[in-house]
């Protein structure tokens, strides 16, 4: 099998700005602990503050991005991941790029001329993360620049697609065409559902690319706002997995597998009107550094499996076995080689 730029990954590259904060901090810009929102006007000042702190990281992120990080990470295979996103032209956007190819990933940034490489601020208060993403020149992704050739070639050459729930709030428009064409090819297109504020102000982008998904990956949070906003009545995860594995799909090719995480509780993965538990690595408190890019180095792992044909048995458990390495580490990072059997 020919593994070059087998997996397509598209959204929105942000500079992780990533520091230890306490209670205080998290009062006065109004932020809750474990979530992701938008940056409003009033969250502005916090990144200048966190970039003050003695502890602050700066760290490549975004989260399809640090998926498709990881899932090359994960892959013996060079070149075998391609991202697409936009960032500014400025010192954040160059070091994007290096750090995107000295993961080994093949970048087709676009780059805005006016509006400066978005940033996400990571809020660590005893291991949990928040983010306040300000998206700026994420924000300016144009469907036009995925429209030409040498970008189309990138769609064209891919056999799996993974896009965050995040994208939609920047190019519905981009997804579709790639996930229309997923669909025509019989190939496979994943999405996450990424955070509640999705499920709950995206829903109808949402809902309109829901059909092509051949996986829908997403934490308890996320799939329980899900159900919330479909009127479902249920707060049971396994059921909800279950409801979303069997939303109509586009094209009958592929049946959906849903897959939801639930932090140190079992993986809950939903396919054939079944649900199977899949426990996760347990971890000692003390050895837990944060859980930023948790989720999405679950989401790397498990594709690195899933684009070699593996059975999602594998899959899980390599997402399993990357998002433990990550939560060992500050962000979405990872030591030079994978240990995984």
């Amino acid at each position: 099998m020919e593994y070059d730029g087998i997996l397509l990954g598209m959204g929105n590259p942000l500079l992780d700005i990533s520091a230890v904060v306490d209670q205080d901090f998290l009062n006065k810009y109004d932020i809750k602990p474990n979530n992701a929102i938008l940056a409003e006007d009033k969250h502005l000042p916090m990144y200048d503050e966190m970039s003050a702190k003695p502890t602050v990281e700066y760290i490549a992120g975004g989260a399809t991005q640090n998926s498709i990080r990881v899932a090359q990470w994960m892959l013996p295979f060079p070149g075998a991941t391609s991202y697409m996103g936009s960032v500014g032209k400025d010192k954040y956007g160059e070091e994007m790029k290096k750090n995107a190819k000295d993961a080994g990933v093949n970048v087709h940034y676009y780059e805005d001329e006016t509006a400066p490489t978005g940033t996400c601020a990571v809020c660590v208060l005893d291991g949990e993360r928040s983010l306040v993403a300000n998206l700026s020149a994420a924000n300016c992704y144009k469907v036009d620049h995925l429209k030409k050739p040498e970008n189309w070639a990138l769609v064209e050459k891919a056999k799996f697609y993974y896009i965050a729930g995040f994208f939609l709030t920047v190019s519905p428009e981009s997804i579709q065409l790639v996930a229309e064409h997923a669909a025509a090819a019989n190939k496979i297109f994943s999405m996450n559902l990424s955070a509640p504020f999705i499920c709950e102000f995206f829903r109808d982008p949402q809902e309109k690319a829901l059909p092509y998904m051949d996986f829908v990956f997403g934490n308890e949070t996320e799939a329980r706002t899900f159900s919330k906003v479909h009127g479902w009545e249920t707060d049971n995860v396994e059921e909800i997995a279950l409801k979303i594995s069997q939303w109509p799909k586009a094209s009958g090719t592929h049946k959906r597998i849903t897959v939801i995480t639930q932090g140190a509780d079992p993986v809950v993965v939903a396919e054939d009107g079944k649900v199977k538990l899949f426990p996760v690595i347990p971890l000692p408190k003390e050895k837990l550094v944060d859980t930023n890019g948790a989720g999405d180095a679950f989401v790397g792992g498990f594709l690195s499996q899933l684009v070699q044909g593996k059975p999602i048995a594998d899959c899980v458990r390599a997402g399993c076995y990357a998002s433990n390495v990550i939560i060992q580490r500050s962000g979405c990072t990872y030591p030079e080689k994978p240990d995984f059997a």
